[in-house]
């Protein structure tokens, strides 16, 4: 089940025996809306980190180390998917951006082996006040993990 709004981008990989060379966004992407600020998540394997949702900032995600569930669920009330869940399964294996618009839970549990890294170019820089938490057990999103 798709999320309208919710895009996934195949990302470009270029390994040779020096290492690899991983794309994530360029600015004539179709994608590309600004620059807020680029952050890190690490989640270790087996770990959850759930659930926020961004009320106006636009995140575009993509592992480059490690492997993570995606786990999205649409709270908007306005949205034609609103209620609907989407998986996605995204790290090395499977580099792709996901971009996600304001207004969507998002969480993820690390696959792993080891600490997958989670990077978020996200439009805006973090603001506490732009931002909502729930627990990862929380009965308002319908995803037990």
């Amino acid at each position: 089940m798709s999320i309208a709004g919710v895009t996934i981008a195949p990302l470009g990989k270029f390994e040779d025996d020096r290492g690899v060379l991983l794309h994530m966004m360029r600015a004539d992407a179709a994608a590309f809306e600004r620059f807020g600020e680029i952050y890190f998540s690490g989640v270790r394997e087996g770990a959850v980190k759930a659930w926020r949702k961004h009320r106006s900032l636009t995140s575009n995600l993509a592992v480059p180390v490690g492997s993570i569930r995606l786990v999205l669920f649409d709270a908007r009330p306005d949205s034609p998917t609103q209620g609907k869940t989407m998986t996605i399964e995204m790290g090395e294996n499977h580099y792709q951006r996901v971009t996600i618009p304001p207004g969507i839970w998002t969480g993820w549990k690390g696959l792993g082996p080891g600490m997958s890294l989670v990077a978020n170019l996200a439009t805006e820089p973090h603001d506490p006040a732009e931002v909502e938490s729930l627990s990862a057990d929380s009965p308002i999103v319908p995803h037990r993990w």
